[in-house]
């Protein structure tokens, strides 16, 4: 439960330093005080994504076990914005159920990034396959300089 590399920024860690991500950098998040990591707001809700870029596009992948596709959302909202939210509700329980243990988290959760000019944001395109979810956002392709030869005279 180091906060080492949230501040400094393994791959997986907050993305306090990434000019892309709209998270809020909350360093109470992981300490369990009140109001930050509350029972309905669990692990769950601090659902982390992975984001790498390829030279064709931008890849955002999410482990969210248990969830249907139907109950996550993919939308793409004004000024290059992808946002990621969904819900996992908590089990009914019985009257009679006598529970041991409750390590499954549950909540929603919602994740938003900022994408860089060369998104294509009217392509995106998501999948989900055992409990991952990958979007993937086309990037414009990079005219690249032309190169004309000319001859030399003499």
């Amino acid at each position: 439960m180091s906060l080492i590399p949230r501040i400094f920024g393994d791959r997986r860690s907050s993305s306090m330093f990434d000019p892309f991500s709209i998270d809020v950098f909350d360093p109470f998040r992981e300490l369990g005080f009140p109001g930050t990591n509350s029972g309905e707001t669990s692990s769950f809700a601090n659902t982390r994504i992975d984001w790498k870029e390829t030279p064709e596009a931008h890849v955002f992948k999410a482990d969210l076990p248990g969830l249907k596709k139907e109950e996550v959302k993919v939308e793409v909202e004004e000024d290059r914005v992808l946002q990621i939210s969904g819900e996992r509700n908590v089990e009914k329980e019985d009257k009679n159920d006598k529970w041991h243990r409750v390590e499954r988290s549950s909540g929603k959760f919602m994740r938003r990034f900022r994408l860089p000019e060369n998104a294509k944001m009217d392509q995106v395109k998501a999948s989900m396959e055992n409990g991952v979810l990958t979007v993937t956002v086309p990037k414009e392709e990079v005219k690249k300089p032309e190169v004309k030869s000319i001859e030399i005279s003499g």
